[in-house]
């Protein structure tokens, strides 16, 4: 045993002496090995793609890149000298020249990081013939967005540098301190595919700083792979005209081609031009859009949440019709005692009852959905009544994520039995309590792209395809689109679309009719207990062949029939028609007439 014990420690011996003999023959006596360890250092060099560019759906560039440089240092090899003349070529302080390198010391004193970010290429062209006295600095080409339009801020998103929260959270471990990721929009949710893959190379860079050449042939080096391009759905000319359209106004337009799923246009407004939010604009500007009162970075057409008012009459006519509690020629006589109602009592049939929109009409066949006498307690037969409404309801999308391709997308909200006990208490509410559902009012809450999308439901008479804002990427068609159908005949449809189609020529929309364009649609006068009205409006167009839907939301505008249709006509007029042949109701949105006091006084001949 005690042989064995020698034999080992002799042989760790042995082992020990050959590599200390070793390493004195390398650093004392071989004469290359010292000259190159006391004039060169191996440094790698981060080599950035470049982000895929961004097109709209007509191929027009909307997103491209631009050079920038960054000032980097490896602590462990920097030597200043002098200070003062250093600050100078930076133009910085001393005091900040100080702060960054107690940062980039913190972070590693052998690995490379940001001295400076983003300097300008006047400091980039005296820096280049500068460096050379400063060992351990070098820069390093990066590049930001830049944009050939001052739209679609809350489409597109933003890049900045990824935080140490994100870093955290990445479970594939590619992201390293002092990258961009994309932040909001197509750049948050295509990160994946415009972000590329970064190379490094492998440089022998003597005590000057001066690279000496490619550290064993470029043996280890790897070339940075560009991000894919990506092709929008948008129509950029489309989409400028609807922002031009709610300028200075609050709210939002979707516009959806039906068969397709495509969104031809998405309006948040207020927006902002989204080059405030590029390179170094981003923390300087970010604050100020982040704290201004009218919130230009919600993205509302995802986010809002409104109730749909008398849009939503177009769902609970299809859903009664399926349910055969009402057929749609089936005359019912209302008066005003169930509800408030500004349409008039008397018959109705369900076109009448949409083009006029009855409130009596829709409370009294919700009714018949929800007491369906399946239990004799009204509370319990209203349980069973509600969840089977709510199921439906949440066929066509409403309650739920559509799952278009942008981040921060909420449900809305359809409420569930579970919200009524909490309220009243289980087994202790009735229809009585819920009857608000039946106009679109209460606790339900949909957003504008959820309305949008019934309106590509209406139009296809059942089916929808996912909502999206990308159409390609790298050519190939987006792989995450898919179809939804309805589980209702395409036959009851047709006198919820007649209705529509009469509540343009002759109801409510009647500001927004033009007989070349055959818009059908609602309007809803949306409830705001914090001021004035929304005003609302859902449609599409053509009738006989759609080729957009829109929606609408014009906030404290008022009635649905004025700010909303109008805005939702224009856009569909300029879609499909190619022109703009109303002026007058162009400068009527723009001017904003619908206003009480923005309305044109009456001349004296008119009095």
């Amino acid at each position: 045993m005690r042989g064995r014990s020698l034999l080992i420690r002799g042989f760790i011996l042995f082992t020990a002496i050959i590599f200390a003999a070793r390493l004195f023959y390398i650093q004392i006596l071989e004469e290359d090995y010292k000259v190159a360890a006391e004039n060169n250092v191996v440094q790698k060099i981060v080599q950035y793609p470049f982000r895929g560019l961004v097109y709209d759906s007509n191929d027009s560039l909307v997103i491209y890149n631009s050079p920038v440089y960054d000032l980097m240092i490896v602590p462990k090899e920097a030597e200043i000298g002098d200070t003062t003349a250093f600050c100078d070529l930076l133009e910085i302080e001393k005091e900040q020249l100080k702060e960054k390198l107690n940062k980039a010391k913190n972070y590693s004193s052998i690995l490379a990081s940001k001295l400076i970010e983003q300097i300008s290429e006047d400091l980039f062209a005296k820096l280049q013939d500068q460096l050379i006295n400063y060992p351990g600095f070098y820069v390093l080409p990066r590049t930001i967005r830049s944009y050939n339009t001052e739209s679609l801020a809350n489409v597109v998103g933003y890049v900045g540098e990824v935080s140490s929260r994100e870093l955290n959270r990445d479970t594939t471990n590619y992201y390293r301190s002092g990258d961009y990721i994309g932040i909001g929009g197509i750049e948050k949710s295509y990160e994946e595919y415009l972000r590329g893959r970064r190379g490094s190379s492998y440089k022998v860079v003597n005590v000057q700083g001066v690279i000496k050449g490619d550290y064993r042939d470029g043996e280890y080096d790897t070339l940075p792979k560009s991000g894919e391009n990506i092709h929008l759905t948008i129509d950029l000319e489309l989409q400028q005209y609807a922002e031009k359209l709610m300028e200075g106004k609050v709210g939002s337009v979707v516009a959806i081609e039906p068969k397709t799923g495509r969104i031809l246009a998405l309006v948040s407004a207020p927006s902002y031009d989204p080059q405030l939010l590029s390179g170094k604009n981003l923390s300087k500007n970010f604050p100020d859009l982040n704290n201004n009162k009218d919130k230009p970075l919600f993205n509302r057409p995802l986010q809002a949440r409104y109730p749909p008012g008398s849009m939503f009459k177009t769902i609970q006519g299809i859903i009664a019709m399926h349910e055969e509690v009402v057929s749609a020629n089936e005359i019912i006589r209302v008066d005003h005692s169930n509800i408030g109602d500004l349409a008039p009592p008397g018959p109705y049939d369900m076109v009448k009852a949409i083009t006029k929109s009855s409130n009596n009409y829709f409370y009294l066949i919700m009714r018949r959905m929800v007491e369906q006498g399946a239990e004799e307690s009204q509370f319990l037969d209203a349980r069973i009544g509600l969840e089977k409404w709510r199921d439906y309801v949440k066929q066509f999308g409403l309650g739920r994520k559509l799952g278009v391709d942008l981040p921060n997308e909420i449900t809305g909200n359809v409420p569930s039995l579970e919200y009524y006990d909490r309220v009243y208490g289980a087994k202790r509410w009735k229809y009585s309590n819920i009857a608000s559902l039946s106009i679109g009012q209460g606790e339900l809450l949909v957003t504008p792209l959820q309305m949008a999308n019934l309106g590509a439901i209406l139009a296809n008479k059942g089916y929808f395809i996912t909502p999206h804002v990308v159409d390609k990427i790298e050519g190939w068609p987006n792989p995450n689109i898919k179809k939804e159908v309805l589980p209702f005949n395409p036959e009851l449809f047709e006198p919820v679309l007649f209705g529509m189609e009469q509540v343009v020529k002759g109801g409510s929309g009647i500001r927004g009719y033009l007989d070349t364009l055959k818009l059908a649609g609602k309007t809803s006068t949306v409830q705001n207990p914090h001021g004035e009205d929304h005003s609302g409006f859902m449609g599409f167009a053509p009738l006989d062949n759609p080729k957009i839907s829109i929606a609408a939301y014009v906030e404290n505008a008022g009635q649905g029939g004025r700010a909303a249709v109008s805005v939702a006509s224009l856009l569909a007029e300029k879609y499909v028609l190619g022109k703009i042949s109303r002026p007058w109701l162009e400068t009527y949105v723009l001017e904003e007439r619908y206003l009480p006091e923005n309305a044109p006084r009456p001349t004296l001949a008119e009095n």
